[in-house]
């Protein structure tokens, strides 16, 4: 891929039959971003379902029980680019038995595309979409009514869709949201990568030139640096007889030659002397970095450890607030206790109190003992010693976590701290 183009990392979001797998695949298709075989094994498929079009949903559907269903099941990642700009689409499953894999695949995304089916309007798992986009703080939420078609391209229905989404976003108390409404027909590829005739009175981008004028930079949230250690490198080589560096990836802000720096737990403080990134010796690394650092002073800093800047030192506690996703079928329990992966780092915790069960349409919570697969809750963690974190609001890779069960090392539940 070209070092000069962006990358921007979209999830999508839709109920069975809106059509979010033909909207991909259309916009893989107009993107020329499908194979030769690949376009033939759709056709083929097409023609022998007796369908007049092609069905676009093929190029995304990878189970056989998804091709079998025309639904969604697990998340698959889609890659495709314009000369502009990479991307990287996280499918993810609208049905509310697969929300652990929407939490799960829309993680890393800066970018949440939700859509709606004009015949039916916002309804309840478009509420569910929405609160997923905020609880995970995707800002940028693009609300694509699809199958306008159906409804005679009807300005009034896409209209009134709109209003409706309107007053779902005045429910959340998420200020940062920008929403951007766009009509389309994904089988027909109307306002996808074409402007379409059929929709005159709409007069912003199609949702290709609105997905390519977005910037990375604009779309993550201002943060601090946090420099969890993956790894201490010591050559012991002719050449690199005395590096001693530690290596991780860089999340949130900037470090440069210079910065001075808090290793955590110690609490001690030294100053970088160099930045490695690959072979080059750099200056200043941005986040998403994979880098090794050298400091001027020799500590005693191993995997598990952090290295932040001194002006902006994390928390450091052995309780801990978060809101959880359950993706186990193993309900989570009052005095549970499970490995906390928080970054590199491990510890034991246990579940102190289920404060509550959230409901995903905005009204509300409701007292719960338990916690079973795919709710979402808030809980309240003792751990064996104390971690060094900020609240997801703050800081994304330093305030979420993982919890494993002891024994068979499954994963219970994904968290983000409050």
């Amino acid at each position: 891929m070209s070092e000069n183009r962006k990358l921007i990392k979209i999830a999508t979001a839709g109920s069975v039959d809106d059509g979010k797998s033909t909207l991909i695949g259309r916009l893989l298709y107009d993107t020329k971003s499908l194979t030769t075989d690949k376009i033939e094994a759709i056709e083929r498929s097409s023609k022998q379902r007796g369908y007049d079009y092609l069905d676009f949903s093929l190029a995304t559907d990878g189970l056989v029980a998804e091709r079998e269903q025309g639904i969604t099941i697990d998340v698959a990642h889609i890659y495709f680019n314009t000369d502009k700009t990479n991307f990287i689409v996280a499918d993810t499953p609208g049905h509310v038995e697969y929300t652990r894999n929407m939490v799960t695949g829309a993680s890393t995304s800066q970018v949440a595309i939700i859509l709606i089916d004009a015949r039916k309007g916002v309804i309840e798992q478009t509420y569910r979409h929405f609160f997923i986009s905020n609880l995970l703080r995707i800002s940028h939420v693009v609300v694509a009514v699809n199958k306008m078609d159906l409804v005679n391209y009807d300005e009034e229905v896409y209209l009134k869709i709109k209003a409706d989404f309107d007053a779902l976003v005045a429910k959340s108390d998420f200020t940062e949201d920008q929403i951007t409404f766009i009509p389309v027909s994904a089988l027909k590829g109307e306002n996808i990568a074409r402007k379409s005739e059929e929709m005159p009175w709409y007069v912003g981008n199609t949702l290709l030139d609105h997905l390519e004028v977005l910037e990375p930079a604009d779309l993550e949230p201002s943060s601090v640096a946090r420099f969890p250690v993956q790894y201490v490198i010591r050559p012991k080589t002719e050449a690199w007889h005395d590096f001693r560096g530690f290596s991780g990836m860089l999340y949130g802000g900037n470090l440069k030659v210079g910065d001075e720096v808090t290793l955590l737990p110690s609490m001690n403080t030294s100053t970088i002397k160099s930045i490695h990134y690959f072979d080059q010796e750099i200056q200043e690394a941005a986040p998403g970095s994979s880098i090794a650092i050298t400091l001027d002073t020799e500590v005693d800093l191993s995997r598990g450890d952090m290295l932040v800047k001194s002006s902006s030192v994390p928390r450091s506690e052995k309780q801990l607030t978060a809101t959880i996703c359950q993706v186990n079928s193993k309900p989570l329990k009052v005095g549970g206790k499970y490995i906390l992966q928080h970054g590199v780092n491990r510890v034991l915790a246990k579940v102190d109190q289920i404060e509550s069960r959230i409901h995903t349409d905005f009204t509300g919570t409701e007292t719960a003992d338990q916690l079973k697969l795919n709710d979402i809750g808030r809980v309240h963690f003792r751990l064996s010693k104390p971690i060094h974190f900020d609240t997801y609001k703050e800081n994304k890779a330093n305030g979420s976590f993982i919890l494993i069960e002891e024994g068979e090392y499954d994963t219970v539940s994904v968290g983000f701290i409050e």
